[in-house]
């Protein structure tokens, strides 16, 4: 096994540095107070500037919200979000009339594709607890051709996200989850089927999305991408301290692995949680400005016409960051109708 199987170590900043065909990676983490009847926050929000409140005050942000934290309503262009909710919940509304409540372990995957409007908000549900929010938002990149795809919303409910649990040697466990992309060696692990038009489709794209959580002292072998031209970085957020690859990794950061070969972790004395993401390069020309990803200016202009003249079809919501309501559920409502209702947002 190679030593230098770290080509490059960085701090993990706010974003996350990432590399084609990923755009951009977000992680969001708030320890949100007891909710209030409208859903908010049950503190003073005075000294925070409401509509742009990043600054993380007493640990936690309301991001562009006024009266509920998240994301009004906003338009995208030309690339997807993945977004992983590993505590708390979202409200998702879209300008196709899609809905949803997920948190808790869900994903929600949108190709916004020729163009989408949606909000994220994160309604506070619990009056007598704390509301804890833990999510990543990714980026991926949508190459030429599908750019102009017809937006598609979808969700992966955590019951159905296939989890891989490996033991060692030493009864020490890592469990993977697996996203996107299949996991080689775990032949009774497939992955959800990516939307239609995602550059994760492409089976040649070596596109993985794993989440990864190793035990005190816990050996794991990461195998080698499949395409030997892969881009592939490791994100350490959690833990005392880590080896990958023979290399000792002392504070978080995020480290820009080789393809190939395989890349043997070994944890330290703590929990450790580390987010893969894996893609063979798109290698086409990336011209961005805020929420629109396109290969040339020229299309980066035609977006923000289209925009101002169709609002990607509008906005069929009564406010621009709507809530769905007091009740601890999960569900999803797509566009054509159909409805999916899971168990309780809260296992307690």
């Amino acid at each position: 096994m190679e030593t230098n199987a770290v080509i490059q170590q960085r701090s993990l900043g706010f974003p996350w540095d990432t590399t084609d065909p990923f755009l951009l990676c977000v992680h969001h983490d708030d320890a949100y107070p007891w909710g209030n009847a409208q859903l908010g926050p049950n503190a003073p929000l005075a000294g925070r500037d409401l509509g742009q409140d990043f600054a993380g005050k007493d640990g936690w942000r309301m991001y562009h919200g006024r009266i509920v934290p998240g994301f009004p309503s906003h338009p995208h262009r030309g690339f997807e979000t993945v977004t992983i909710v590993r505590k708390g919940l979202i409200d998702h509304a879209d300008s196709l009339g899609a809905a949803a409540r997920f948190g808790n372990g869900d994903v929600q995957w949108l190709t916004a594709g020729r163009g989408v409007v949606h909000s994220e908000m994160f309604p506070l549900l619990r009056a007598d607890l704390p509301n804890p929010l833990e999510l990543f938002q990714i980026w991926l990149n949508l190459p030429a051709a599908g750019k102009m795809a017809a937006p598609h919303f979808t969700m992966f409910w955590s019951e159905d996200i296939p989890h891989y649990v490996v033991t060692d040697t030493h009864g020490r466990v890592t469990e993977i989850v697996c996203i996107a992309g299949h996991l080689p060696g775990a032949r009774d692990v497939t992955p959800l089927p990516p939307p239609p038009h995602s550059w994760a489709a492409d089976a040649t794209a070596d596109v993985a999305i794993w989440t990864i959580k190793m035990a005190p002292d816990a050996r794991w072998l990461l195998p080698a991408a499949t395409n030997a031209t892969s881009r592939r970085n490791l994100y350490f957020f959690k833990g005392a301290y880590v080896t990958v690859g023979g290399q000792a990794i002392s504070e978080h950061a995020a480290l820009e692995l080789r393809a190939t070969p395989a890349v043997e972790l070994v944890n330290g004395n703590e929990t450790a949680e580390f987010l893969l993401l894996q893609g063979r390069p798109i290698n086409e020309p990336v011209v961005q400005y805020g929420p629109f990803v396109m290969n040339s200016q020229q299309e980066i202009e035609q977006a923000f016409a289209d925009y101002s003249r169709t609002r990607f079809g509008g906005w069929p919501w009564p406010d621009p960051a709507p809530v769905h309501g007091p009740e601890h559920r999960r569900f999803a409502t797509y566009a054509d109708g159909q409805t999916q209702t899971k168990t309780a947002a809260f296992a307690d």
